[in-house]
């Protein structure tokens, strides 16, 4: 069976490309997602999904099979901006096909995974492969913006629970078992304006953020590393000030944070990090705030959440791990690589804060993620769908 799935999966290659090459062709931004969220919805209908239909966030969700167990497969469809289209050799918006790959924006982060999901339902479907799981697929939005988000509203809202879901990230076509948490933290100080003429009257706030940078900077130098994740980072990002005009003092000023956590950081023991990091500045009084993400949805729905994104890990000796290699291995006929992402996914809250087990396994690689020309392989499509048709005949045994 698994030499029949591949090669079902290869004779419907000219479909996945179409897959990827209309969604490319709709920008599809977060919040912005409602286009490309309905083409999905009818290829979903039009290949006779038992169920189909967009949440009140936005997801489209598509469902095969009415067993008591369920199984998901996740791609969020949201993607950044193009940037500097000096950048492009190509229009990202264009979808060229050409040098055996898909280009555009869009096409490895991560519409190439929903590209190969729509194509491996068919296959489960043409096939008969499943016969206990209800399956959902689902093309999430927002996540670009703030990562899980989405999934939070399936489980809460929706009540969609998983025994496992595979996240179709780029991957290279390797299996992924885990990454990173990250949060965002902003950390505020006050300052006394008075004319830039005679500064000494004033405090500068500026001044004052800039020594907390710079301890922040030491404190990344320092952070702890896991074996399997690596090491925890932190990072300046933005910086913001206030003040009467440019010949005044500032009288506030702030930094936004990116940190990552790796195995065993927590948003406590983080926010307490950068806490000492303010008092070695000499700011002890310095606010610390961790973010709360309260974007509107395409939908018009509000659905916040703080901005703290826990690690998550699969252990290696997991059952839904073994059952992926065994279907890797005889459906593509080589030994996977089973590591890591380096950027965050959806498992933050499908793993990280709701404990349900995740694999990853998606086309492209993630270093054209947020890049110019970015491309995926046509053969990495054709691969992913057929191993995600193979891993659901692997739990169907």
């Amino acid at each position: 069976m698994y030499e029949k799935i591949l090669a079902k999966a290869t004779a419907l290659e000219l479909e996945s490309i179409r897959y990827l090459s209309d969604m490319i062709r709709i920008p599809a931004f977060s919040t912005k997602e409602k286009e490309v969220v309905e083409y999905i919805l009818k290829e979903m209908q039009d290949a006779c999904f038992d169920e189909a239909f967009i949440d009140p966030i936005g997801n489209v969700l598509g469902r095969i099979g009415d067993g008591e167990r369920v199984l998901a497969f996740d791609a969020h469809i949201d993607t950044v901006y193009p940037g500097d289209l000096a950048l492009w050799d190509i229009d990202p918006f264009d979808a060229h096909v050409k040098d055996g790959m898909v280009w555009g924006r869009g096409s490895v982060d991560q519409e190439g995974g929903m590209a190969s999901m729509l194509t491996a339902a068919r296959i489960i479907k043409d096939l008969g492969l499943n016969r206990h799981f209800s399956i959902w697929f689902t093309g999430t939005v927002m996540e670009e913006d703030c990562d899980g988000l989405c999934w939070q509203y399936i489980i809460n809202e929706d009540k969609i629970v998983p025994e496992l879901v595979v996240i179709t990230e780029p991957t290279n076509l390797n299996i992924y078992r885990g990454h990173r948490g990250r949060m965002e933290m902003q950390v505020h100080v006050k300052g006394l304006s008075c004319h830039g003429s005679a500064p000494e009257r004033g405090v500068n706030a500026i001044y004052k953020i800039s020594r907390i940078a710079l301890e922040i900077e030491k404190l990344h130098e320092r952070l702890r590393t896991d074996a399997f994740l690596g090491k925890g980072s932190v990072c300046v990002t933005e910086v913001y000030f206030t003040g009467p005009s440019q010949c005044a003092v500032p009288d506030s000023a702030r930094i936004h944070l990116d940190r990552r956590l790796t195995a065993g950081e927590t948003k406590e023991s983080a926010v307490a990090e950068v806490r000492q990091a303010c008092e070695l500045a000499g700011e002890p009084d310095a606010d610390i705030e961790v973010l709360t993400y309260s974007e509107a949805a395409f939908t018009g729905l509000v659905y916040p959440t703080q901005k703290y994104f826990p690690t998550w890990v699969t252990p290696p000796d997991s059952p839904w791990l073994e059952a992926a290699r065994s279907a890797y291995e005889q459906t593509l006929k080589r030994v996977p690589k089973v590591d890591k992402w380096t950027f965050s996914t959806n498992g933050v809250a499908i793993a990280g804060m709701h404990k349900i087990p995740c694999i990853g396994m998606g086309p492209g690689n993630e270093v054209y993620a947020h890049a110019p020309n970015e491309a995926t392989p046509i053969q990495h499509l054709t691969e992913a769908a057929a191993f995600y048709a193979a891993l659901v005949y692997q739990l169907n045994q």
